[in-house]
């Protein structure tokens, strides 16, 4: 399934009503609010999945994110940037987090 991919300059908030638990060695997400019983919301987080999510406070940009995975998880600059952008994808898609209006 693919998602269009935010753009890398765009500043991205994790949204309050998802709460983040640690299950069985994986990171998952988990909405607090609306549909629970709606099971496709849950995400298990991989280590760079959970090191985005943390980054994820509406300070940085998913450009700067990308490079702080280059740096945390020894991948190349263009490899970070795509996963970030799929990742990010894929988290406005399941509303898990919120675009910022640009300033």
């Amino acid at each position: 399934m693919h998602h269009e991919s935010p753009p890398l300059k765009s500043l991205f908030r994790r949204k309050e009503e998802i709460v983040a638990r640690d299950i069985a060695d994986e990171h998952i997400l988990v909405p607090i609010q609306g549909d629970l019983a709606n099971m496709q919301q849950i995400f298990a987080l991989n280590p760079v999945a959970e090191f985005v999510w943390k980054e994820l406070d509406g300070t940085r940009s998913a450009e700067q994110i990308a490079k702080q995975v280059t740096e945390e998880f020894d991948v190349e600059a263009d490899q970070a940037e795509q996963d970030v952008r799929e990742f990010l994808g894929e988290l406005l898609a399941a509303r898990l987090i919120e675009k910022l209006p640009q300033a």
